[in-house]
């Protein structure tokens, strides 16, 4: 699948998208530097550095060269690496952390150009000052923002805590602008929420993998379960979620899953890159608050389940959406996932920089590489009754530039120039959609989920993903699950 639409995110946290790294293991060890430098390449780059010094048509900073220099090389090696400055290492320290600072709300590009609010998070600042779901960004400090990128939108919009920016909006039905001035704060972003969504079934998403996720996980389920101790099945809501950190990952799989099976491993250049995962407390907990898990219902390790995906689940949630598959312990629904199977370790460099450097590889519990082909649903049903949506325009892993490659199955290949052309074609109809609310009455897929879970017929996806073609519907398991 190719690309013609830009991921929705959050106001500060659009760094830590797509990563899944491990802070709290023990670092890789530093591989011994071969003899011989090459010394012919770092005498080009050097004659390179004085030329740029002594003949370009303007003086360039020594600094800005060589941090340049610095950036240019890591992310040469693949779409994740990347070199940290201070703001981008702050950024991401903040993200898994589940807080930052900005405005509090979640945002797309509209079909005009301008920045379209997807919700404003509750108790926010953006909240508290009645920005409401539909509005339009149309000027951030009083500059105009039209056909302005999310994250450049999203830097205007972050700063200091109690700096203010000012936004005007457009608000359908409204036929004035709206001026407001809000004040930045921290924002504690919860990444799990849950609800039973009908007697006997409950609903529980996860839209990020930060440290506090597996203890936020853990009262929700225990929540659910007060509130109806007799499930009969459960939808874990994966849509869209990026990843993040990998002992996240490693403890939703394990409140599901046997105790202390293989969640995931991973295999690379070094020897302590090649490593098993265990559902096991010392892989997850990150609190210092003991086994959370432990004091969960039993049921959940055998409660009927359906994990919903998308192309926009990456990382972290493909290694809990293959973790699960694996040991046929649930259902995978919905769409193939992003394709992001690979560890990003983060190596500080000193004066608060560091590196984001690719090591290994992500494997499923049957060995199965995640990169660049991702986790394919066991149904595959699109995001609405009549065609994926705008999930179908999004970019995947497979058609990133220089993506890491899978070395043990045949990835997708990326889109044609013809499939993209279609799809520009369909974009300006899907945008016209009323904006999906996962978890709501009209969620497409988690009705799906609750209709396997119950033994009713799944309409699943059409083959050619022709969004004018009848979706046919295919009939339940013989035996009806209780």
């Amino acid at each position: 699948m190719g690309s013609t639409l830009k991921n929705s995110g959050l106001v500060g946290l659009g760094a830590l998208a797509g990563v899944a790294f491990s802070m709290q293991f023990s670092a890789l060890a530093q591989k011994p530097v071969e003899q011989g430098m090459p010394l012919e390449e770092l005498r080009q780059l050097s004659d390179a550095y004085d030329l740029i010094k002594t003949d370009y048509v303007e003086a360039v900073p020594d600094k800005k060269l060589l941090t340049d220099a610095l950036t240019g090389m890591v992310a040469s090696l693949d779409p994740h690496s990347a070199y940290l400055d201070k703001k981008a290492y702050r950024d991401l320290r903040e993200g898994t952390q589940g807080k930052f600072v900005g405005l509090g709300i979640e945002i797309a590009q509209s079909e005009e150009g301008y920045i379209k609010i997807v919700a404003p998070i509750e108790d926010s600042p953006a909240w508290r000052a009645g920005i409401k779901a539909g509005d339009l960004i149309t000027r951030i400090n009083n500059e105009a923002i039209q056909n302005l990128g999310i994250d450049e939108a999203i830097k205007k919009m972050r700063g200091e805590p109690l700096t203010k920016v000012t936004l005007t909006l457009q608000r359908k039905d409204v036929p004035l602008p709206l001026v407001m001035t809000i004040t930045r704060q921290e924002i504690i972003q919860k990444s799990v929420k849950g609800k039973i969504v009908e007697p006997g079934y409950a609903w529980l998403r996860i839209s990020q993998f930060q440290e506090p996720t597996v203890d936020d996980m853990a009262a929700r389920l225990s929540a659910l379960y007060q509130q109806d101790p007799a499930l009969k099945g459960l939808v874990l809501d994966l849509r869209n979620d990026p990843g993040g950190l990998l002992q996240g990952a490693i403890g939703v799989s394990a409140a599901f899953l046997p105790r202390g099976v293989e969640i995931v491993s991973t295999n690379g250049q070094l020897a302590n890159s090649r490593q098993s995962y265990l559902g096991k407390p010392e892989y997850y907990t990150l609190q210092g608050d003991g086994d959370v898990l432990a004091r969960l219902p039993a049921a959940l390790k055998t409660v009927p389940m359906v994990v919903l995906v998308n192309t926009g689940s990456a990382s972290a949630s493909e290694i809990v959406a293959g973790a699960l598959q694996d040991y046929k312990r649930a259902v995978i629904l919905g769409s193939q996932t992003f394709g992001k199977g690979s560890v990003q370790t983060i190596k500080p460099l000193g004066g608060d920089t560091a590196v984001k450097l690719t090591t290994a590889r992500y494997y499923t519990p049957h060995g199965r590489s995640i990169q660049a082909r991702g986790i394919i649903p066991d149904f595959l049903v699109d995001e609405n009754a009549d065609g994926d949506g705008l999930n179908g325009f999004r970019m995947r892993e497979a058609d990133l530039e220089k993506h890491l490659s899978n070395d043990r199955d045949k990835e997708s290949a990326a889109s044609t120039r013809e499939q993209l052309d279609a799809q520009r074609r369909l974009l300006a109809i899907e945008r016209k959609r009323k904006p999906l609310e996962y978890g709501s009455a009209d969620d497409f897929q988690l009705a799906q989920a609750l209709n396997h879970l119950k033994g009713l017929p799944v309409q699943l996806a059409k083959p050619a993903r022709d969004p004018a073609a009848e979706a046919p519907a295919v009939p339940a398991p013989a035996k009806k699950r209780k």
